[in-house]
């Protein structure tokens, strides 16, 4: 519920923004679809009590899809909603695989467009906020500990995202994209039985994506 409330309020307002720059630039939207390769950057604090060095707890990097929305608001000036699906992930401890989770990291960026009519590349920038919510959350220290110990997380992390990226124009409407972000993921683990803090994750992924565009 609070993770529905959290993206609703997102979706509005990337739509409110929108709706009041629409008299000067009705209809000039874009819609991408990537695929990026997830490069989390697997930081974590040391867990003195169980005599675990820091950088212990890792997240697969994988293969995702992304869909995102764009609206003009001026020539240069664009807000972009970036959404997938909730990804499953594999999570290890001291390179054991303790078991999964899976997040759902909406993206919502202001984009500024250096060349927005340039016929051969229009680059871009963005700065925004993440935010993650975390599910399905199913980890056990045990097979590095030697004795079941079921583990918990923060379900919610909020964080900055940055954005590089750039549309190669094939079409009026079409063209080719490609997309880097550098997002920050952080989030606390715990004993799931006492509520124990052990140790903060940064998961701070880089994405580079590659995709197509749609302009109208």
């Amino acid at each position: 519920m609070i993770a529905t409330s959290i993206r609703t309020r997102l979706i509005a307002a990337a739509a409110l923004a929108c709706a009041a720059a629409a008299p000067a630039f009705a209809g000039d939207f874009m819609v991408r679809a990537r695929v990026l390769s997830l490069e989390p950057a697997n930081q974590s604090t040391e867990i003195s009590a169980l005599s675990v060095p820091a950088d212990a707890i890792t997240v697969n990097s994988k293969y995702i899809w992304e869909i995102d929305a764009s609206y003009f608001v001026t020539e240069n000036v664009a807000l972009e909603l970036i959404a997938t699906t909730p990804q499953k992930q594999t999570i290890s401890l001291a390179g054991t695989k303790i078991g999964t989770l899976r997040h759902l990291p909406p993206t919502l960026t202001a984009q500024w467009h250096f060349a927005p009519a340039n016929p051969v590349v229009r680059p871009y920038v963005g700065f925004g906020v993440n935010y993650t919510h975390f599910s399905a959350v199913n980890l056990d220290a045990g097979p590095v500990l030697g004795s079941s110990t079921p583990l918990d997380i923060k379900r919610h992390s909020w964080g900055t995202a940055i954005q590089i990226g750039a549309d190669f124009p094939i079409t009026k409407q079409l063209s080719f994209n490609v997309d880097f972000k550098k997002i920050d993921i952080r989030t606390d683990v715990k004993v799931k039985a006492t509520g124990e803090y052990l140790s903060t994750v940064k998961v701070d992924p880089i994405l580079f994506g590659v995709g197509i565009g749609y302009r109208f």
